[in-house]
């Protein structure tokens, strides 16, 4: 097995040696983690170009971390934007492209603490919605840092409901202008990053109207800030909202536009026009210009809400084999906290999600590049889809991360609370992901719009057009059910295809239709059919549940708010689903390396048990499991626990963050917690500098007794 790869941060000097008790925990490896690093980074060749760039970028003293937990907002935001200059010299030095690998490692090892990440946004809305003229002209601005831009769509009143953002974009046929204004207050934007301070110009969602008729939201380029002087420009009001949980390093922004003029050409024109005489013109579906928000649904999952859950893992379960607390039997010394089975059920379920996400979003990844290829050149077939895909997604993954991190964060006890271990930042940074680029139950129920269409279009007749051209990721709504879960013993339940069937069986039975006992073999019935989920029951439901409102007179709006509920279900059911499986179809690709297809399977099965463990009412509902099958999948989860737990470090370490990226007292590779926090909070600045209140209050407090003598 290959050696584990020691790097901790080089600015770290004062160091000690390996703490024994985790130098132990890599003494005997089951796999090796080298190898596996290679695999989650889609090749060694990545792996070694990545820790290349972090050699780069730590080398440098202007990308220390060793004040982030000390500083004001102000010297955040000052600390972001030099950072990302001097990353942008480097780039220029050693001619890394924009859209590089080099600069998406650059941006991992500083774990996203730099400006202008709305720069970014702007260049995928461009890419996404604008001409190629349009694409020709502003890209290389951009590049070049000749502009700085922020996406601006969010506004004061609304959020992810795009439909109803209130800014207007007025054509003016007499000077072939745009005019852009927020008609009321709840019109300003409000949340675009890099828009309090920073960038000079905005892409702008605005309500398009020309020749007197409103044509929904369109994107549009504007001017906010002089680029001689950086003040804004006649007719905007702009500037900072505050504090926020985190993200101190953004300075997000509101904006208010009073009559903003912009020439015709920068509305972004790919999928819909305006000529000069008014006239509109419709170049794709009503659904095109929500492509930016696909294209960054989808490179948030892998670029920025994943490895937070990943390195709360890291730090967490480190400090876990490090932190010793209590006893297993009178005699022995104190016991690792990570060899208590409670503390096994807190983290491992969590690390066995993150792997689920990993590969969950490199499958959605590859999905997205051929569905978007085909978008750019009109092809929208795709497009439903890909967007419900996206969406659901999103939500699922930013949720159970949010909650990961904090299980992880709590699992460390008091000293988890402390800023110096890393982990309230990653909490906080992750809870935000549940509402930028969609509020998580909006998005949800995007999802369970496109099942519930899915599912009225495979009742079609069998083998009907409408039945065959069932997309992908919904074709279990076709194939028959399987009523009672085939298991006998634990051990059946760490077979991918029952699990895999289990899940697909909720989503998608009619309750109305009572199921028949098997008596086949085990798994004669299990793989002779389809992978169809425990989604499929519930999206049977939902759709029951529509219908009988709608037949007993409610319209089909409020029959589909008054059903939400059971939709948002069978959403989320639908989303484990489509982890589960792709977690199972990545395993496949692995079997000719048995060891690591061994650790990583034992996360599959775990994960896929966890859900039907915290979902046990939904599996019972129908009879699909028995109480005795359950309490079989308990004890095949329970064993699991302990299998993985041998494991644990060498999984974490696989996912290879740096101490300088981790910036964790408590997540260090060599285990030295205790130093680094004495270390650490010795720096605080409150610790050399005279206590403020001691003459103002503290004194005269302690001294008032004497008045009274």
């Amino acid at each position: 097995m290959g050696s584990p790869v020691h790097r901790v941060s080089l600015r770290d000097t004062w160091s000690r040696q390996m703490h024994p008790d985790i130098e132990s925990e890599r003494y005997i490896q089951s796999f090796d983690v080298e190898r596996l690093t290679n695999i989650l980074d889609r090749g060694a060749q990545n792996t070694a170009l990545r820790r290349k760039v972090e050699s780069i970028i730590y080398s440098n003293p202007e990308f220390s971390p060793k004040d982030n937990y000390f500083m004001t907002q102000n010297e955040h935001y000052e600390a972001a934007v030099r950072k990302t200059f001097h990353i942008q010299m480097i780039a220029q030095r050693l001619s890394w492209a924009e859209d590089s690998l080099e600069l998406r490692y650059a941006y991992r090892a500083l774990s996203g603490v730099l400006a202008f990440s709305l720069h970014r946004v702007f260049l995928i809305a461009l890419r996404s919605l604008g001409s190629e003229e349009q694409i020709d002209k502003w890209v290389p601005l951009c590049n070049n840092f000749q502009i700085i831009t922020t996406y601006a769509q969010t506004e004061l009143g609304h959020g992810t409901y795009l439909q109803g953002l209130e800014t207007e974009a007025t054509y003016d046929a007499a000077t072939q202008e745009f005019v852009v204004h927020s008609p009321t207050m709840t019109a300003t934007k409000w949340w675009p990053g890099d828009l309090g301070r920073s960038a000079t110009h905005a892409l702008v969602l605005a309500q398009l109207i020309c020749s007197g008729a409103q044509r929904g939201m369109h994107a549009f380029i504007v001017p906010i800030r002089s680029l001689q002087d950086h003040t804004p420009l006649p007719g905007i009001t702009v500037g900072d909202i505050g504090p926020k949980m985190d993200f101190d390093h953004t300075d997000n922004g509101f904006l208010q536009l009073d009559r903003v003029r912009i020439p015709r050409e920068n509305m972004l024109s790919r999928f819909a026009q305006v000529l000069p005489d008014g006239t509109y013109i419709k170049l794709g579906t009503a659904q095109s210009n929500y492509l930016s928000m696909v294209v960054l649904r989808v490179e948030l999952l892998l670029g920025e809400i994943i490895p937070l859950l990943q390195k709360a893992c890291v730090i967490a379960t480190r400090y876990s084999v490090v932190r010793r607390q209590s006893r297993l039997r009178p005699s022995d010394p104190e016991t690792k906290i990570l060899d208590y089975q409670t503390q096994q059920q807190k983290l491992l379920p969590q690390l066995a999600t993150v792997y689920a996400f990993h590969f969950l979003a490199g499958s959605l990844v590859e999905f997205f590049q051929s569905a978007y290829s085909a978008i750019l050149h009109k092809d929208f077939s795709l497009l439903p889809e890909l967007h419900a895909l996206s969406s659901g997604v999103k939500a699922m993954v930013s949720d159970l991360c949010t909650q990961g991190a904090e299980v992880c964060r709590r699992a460390c006890g008091g000293h988890g609370y402390s800023k110096l271990s890393g982990l309230p930042s990653l909490v906080n940074k992750v809870t935000a992901s549940c509402t930028y680029e969609g509020e998580n139950t909006v998005l949800y129920l995007q999802t369970a719009r496109f099942l519930v269409k899915s599912y009225l279009q495979a009742q079609a007749a069998p083998g009907t057009t409408s039945q065959r051209s069932l997309p992908q990721s919904v074709a279990y709504l076709s194939a028959p059910d399987l009523a009672r879960c085939p298991a006998q013993k634990a051990a059946d339940f760490l077979h991918p295809e029952l699990y895999t069937t289990a899940w697909t069986h909720v989503a998608a039975r009619d309750p109305r239709q009572p199921g028949t006992n098997l008596h086949q073999s085990l798994f004669h019935s299990v793989k002779k059919l389809d992978l169809f989920p425990l989604s499929f029951r519930l999206i049977k439901n939902s759709v029951h549940h529509l219908q009988t409102l709608m037949q007993s007179g409610a319209d089909r709006h409020e029959a589909w708010n008054q059903t939400t509920i059971i939709h948002l279900q069978a959403a989320k059911a639908h989303c484990y689903y489509i982890t589960v499986k792709s977690f199972t179809e990545a395993l496949e690709k692995l079997e000719s390396e048995p060891a690591i297809h061994q650790a990583l399977k034992r996360l599959c099965d775990l994960f896929a048990l966890h859900g039907i463990l915290t979902h046990t009412g939904d599996f019972l509902h129908d009879g699909f499991l028995s109480g005795a099958q359950v309490d079989a999948a308990r004890t095949a989860y329970l064993d699991l626990l302990l299998l993985i737990r041998k494991d644990a470090i060498l999984l974490t370490d696989a996912f290879d963050f740096t101490d300088q990226c981790l910036n964790s007292a408590l997540g260090c590779y060599d285990g030295n917690v205790y130093e680094r926090l004495l270390h650490w909070a010795q720096r605080s600045p409150t610790n050399t500098q005279e206590n403020p209140a001691y003459e103002k209050y503290i004194r005269p407090l302690l001294q008032s007794w004497r008045s009274k003598l």
